[in-house]
């Protein structure tokens, strides 16, 4: 049922868009001119209210679940990844060596999205969407690769300091933007049916770790956690010694797979049984 649909409404009152529409015709006077006179759910001031925040919580929850579930979406392949990684045409002007040398990473990332939304459109894309942060670097190659095959995919944006658009390639009706960092992480996770994690900064290493710790902690169905680029992690995080040092278990060490290939991660992801998780 659309916002303007009322042929299966159940009761007999107004829809709220026609009591919007009958404010607005308020005769102006210094009652109907007062902020106490606003409709509670048009009243900007109040909505921003230190008291309002559990409210925007839940809204900033369901608005993105309402969407997707309009559109039929049931499951996602998140992808994970730096932002500042650049396509091969532009790795000349990286900032580092390094970053120039990952850009391999953002057509693998391509690569893979464009082949799982071919995927996805055999089931008229309702499973294995491609879900990203929305941004520039590997978020825009995945979305680019999704694009490609002619199939949507999602961008969960975060209002940052500095001015930051989406990347063109996210489909418009699935392009989202919030406020809250914990509640765009519940969206990536709350359908996932695998991660792939490329090489990134902070943020990566944020995604990536609240993931393991919620799995590794039972509060999350075990999945595929993909981590391109061997070198990269290794070098970056001693899985080995979180291990040796006994603060994490040994077998937490199987929790992440690492994969080189668009098509090394299809095959993990292929071969994942998913019942005995």
């Amino acid at each position: 049922m659309t916002q303007n649909d009322d042929r299966d409404r159940a009761h007999p009152f107004p829809h709220s868009e026609e009591d919007v529409a009958r404010a607005d015709r308020t005769p102006d006077t210094p009652q109907t001119r007062a902020p106490a006179y606003r409709l509670a759910f048009t009243d900007r001031d109040f909505l921003l209210r230190e008291e309002l925040r559990p409210v925007r919580l839940q809204l900033e929850l369901l608005k993105p679940q309402l969407v997707m579930d309009e559109r039929g979406i049931e499951t996602t392949v998140v992808m994970f990844g730096g932002a500042r990684i650049p396509a091969p045409d532009k790795a000349d002007q990286a900032r580092t060596k390094t970053l120039a040398g990952l850009s391999k990473y953002y057509e693998e990332a391509r690569v893979f999205a464009r082949k799982m939304t071919q995927r996805s459109m055999a089931s008229y894309g309702r499973d294995n969407v491609i879900c990203t942060g929305g941004g520039p670097g590997v978020m825009e190659a995945g979305n680019l690769g999704a694009d490609e095959a002619g199939g949507q995919s999602i961008g969960l944006g975060i209002v940052l300091p500095h001015e930051q658009a989406p990347n063109e390639y996210v489909t418009p009706d699935l392009c989202f933007n919030f406020h809250y960092f914990a509640v765009r992480k519940m969206h990536f996770l709350m359908r996932a049916r695998a991660i792939t994690v490329f090489p990134g900064g902070f943020g990566t290493l944020d995604e990536l770790f609240e993931t393991l710790t919620l799995i590794q902690t039972g509060r999350m169905k075990a999945i595929p956690i993909l981590l391109f680029g061997r070198e990269f992690w290794e070098g970056i995080i001693n899985w080995q010694a979180l291990a040796d040092a006994g603060t994490i278990s040994a077998s937490d060490l199987d929790l992440v797979h690492f994969v080189e290939t668009a098509d090394e991660a299809l095959s993990l992801i292929d071969g994942w049984d998913y019942d005995a998780c």
